[in-house]
């Protein structure tokens, strides 16, 4: 039966790639595509770079590299070359300049190459130092529907959208590789329908899933017909394949509704996305386990609860490693916590180290009175066994330093910070509460853990204490974390000024302390671990600030 010349079937793949994986990336395109031709599809639509995992990086510069991928796209070419046309991401070099490509393909060959007109600069973005920008190429042929494809920062503006449109593009297909941060899902989908609204052209957004590094793709793909309504609606953060039916009007193509997933709140799409991160990184790294200090504070047990939704508790081990300083209290916690996940607990005190140390050290700090430098000793010997533990069980440490933390310093380089990972660097410490009555009430699918309360309310509730001295509360070496927090959103994440934040209603001396306490921990985030980014500017590529730095914000 022949084909019906009035509809057209496109196959949304939002799907996880593993940069540098280029055989297994084309393989999973290939799965795909092969989906795509049993429902009929006359395109298969994957994400900007999926072939080569995003983002590549430096990777780009290396010539071997893009006659690889290369390489990979002909020989996927030629194996598609019977069914629908496929369009994936690569970086591709022409014409002596490297670019950020999509490809089409179609009967064997490469049918058309589309080049990224605006390269992203922003953000963790640096795409400018790594490719040059391509003209604004025209529309490509599916059958007899003319497409026009803007890749992902090409759709945020509306030249490029605008110049398919006058030159016949009857449908937008938008491949992105756009990463989660709070908050991005209704900034994509503002742009978009600017687009749809300018040009009266439906529009297919594609994005993909998975964690690489920092970042973490939402998926969260779309459809939309002219004038904006929503056709169909992927999930966020699953990969999924999706047939979307378009139908030729008098008032041309338009997309079949379809289905529409309900996208979580933010908690619940923060957590996921701190889930998702993990386990990427643990997974695309080769690591198949992980290990942690678990303290019986918030922080740990949150780490500890993400890591289980994350591997499953077979693959997380816990270690307390009490001083003399850690309440019975803390002990009791820790315990509970390991209970409800159902992770192994081992105990290591470090009363037998420490003293050995400080008795070691006496005979240089002789005369010197007891200060922080003991209270970080503790902190490395704790640092020095899990990573004794890591190297023998060939399990990654997991650092669980909250963003408030990691922001103003208050951790021990080489030793509370000590790890591969740090599934909670880019969640402050208010939202760490938050995310923990979240979890304790909540059960999904994709997780890994138990259902039900994993951390016990005391945990949540106690004051938060770094246990490395009599009495210690953290309340005593910082602001409440209330007004800690809402320093750092406008500090770290908005850039605002401290008269800003003085006239606001914040203490002067306050701000001005917090603000220092950022600028001078600089050099401890530069060593230490990646994390998930979650917010709208997480610390490492979203903000770079110089180490070394006398400027204050002061009048």
């Amino acid at each position: 039966m022949p084909a019906d010349p009035r509809r057209l079937r496109l196959t949304l793949a939002q799907m996880n790639p593993t940069v540098g994986a280029l055989a297994h990336n084309a393989a999973k395109a290939r799965a795909a595509w092969e989906e795509g031709r049993a429902a009929g599809a006359d395109m298969v639509v994957l994400p900007e770079m999926f072939l080569v995992g995003y983002q590549p990086q430096d990777l780009v510069l290396r010539p071997a590299f893009l006659r690889d991928a290369r390489a990979h796209l002909d020989r996927l070419a030629a194996a598609c070359a019977d069914g629908p046309a496929l369009g994936i991401g690569l970086p591709v070099m022409q014409g002596g300049r490297r670019h950020n490509a999509w490809a089409v393909l179609a009967g064997g060959a490469v049918r058309a190459m589309i080049l990224k007109h605006h390269l992203p600069n922003e953000d963790v973005f640096d795409e400018r130092r790594l490719y040059a920008p391509g003209p604004i190429c025209g529309p490509y042929a599916v059958g007899r529907v003319r497409l026009g494809s803007p890749i992902c920062e090409d759709a945020w503006h509306p030249d490029v959208a605008e110049a398919l449109a006058e030159t016949g593009a009857e449908l937008l297909v938008v491949p992105n590789g756009s990463p989660y941060a709070r908050g991005r899902y209704d900034v994509r989908l503002a742009h978009m329908v600017a687009r749809v609204v300018e040009t009266g052209l439906p529009l297919v957004y594609v994005n993909m899933v998975g964690g690489q590094d920092d970042q973490v793709f939402d998926g969260a793909s779309f459809v939309l017909n002219p004038g904006g309504g929503m056709a169909v609606q992927l999930p966020a953060f699953d990969e999924a394949v999706a047939h979307v039916d378009f139908t030729e009007t008098a008032d041309g193509w338009r997309a079949v509704e379809g289905g529409r997933a309900a996208l979580p709140d933010t908690v619940e799409q923060d957590y996921r996305a701190m889930v998702e991160g993990t386990r990427d990184y643990l997974g695309k790294s080769g690591f198949g386990s992980v290990l942690l200090g678990l303290s019986g504070g918030i922080d740990s047990a949150l780490v500890a609860a993400i890591a289980v939704d994350a591997l499953g508790p077979d693959r997380v081990r816990a270690v307390r490693l009490p001083s003399r300083f850690t309440a019975p209290e803390s002990m009791e916690d820790a315990e509970a916590v390991a209970r409800a996940l159902g992770i192994r607990l081992d105990t290591i005190p470090i009363e037998g180290p420490r003293a050995a140390l400080e008795a070691v050290l006496a005979p240089v700090f002789e005369g010197m009175a007891p200060d922080v430098t003991e209270e970080n000793l503790q902190s490395r010997i704790r640092g020095t066994l899990l990573m004794a533990m890591s190297n023998k069980f060939g399990a990654m440490l997991l650092t669980t330093g909250n963003k408030s933390e990691v922001a103003v310093g208050y951790a021990t380089i080489y030793g509370d910070m000590n790890g591969g990972y740090n599934p909670i660097k880019d969640l402050l410490k208010t939202r760490v509460f938050e995310t923990c009555r979240w979890r304790n009430a909540q059960a999904r699918g994709w997780m890994k853990g138990p259902a039900g309360a994993v951390m016990p309310e005391r945990v949540i509730t106690k004051p938060p204490s770094a246990e490395l001295a009599q009495g210690q509360r953290d309340e005593d070496s910082l602001p409440p974390y209330g007004v800690l927090d809402a320093i750092l959103e406008g500090l770290v994440e908005r850039d605002v000024g401290v008269a800003d934040l003085v006239a606001q209603g914040f203490d002067r001396a306050t701000v001005e302390r917090v603000e220092a306490l950022v600028l001078t921990s600089e050099w401890k985030r530069f060593q230490s671990a990646p994390g998930p980014r979650i917010s709208p500017r997480a610390f490492w590529l979203d903000r770079r600030y110089p180490m070394v730095n006398r400027w204050r914000d002061r009048p």
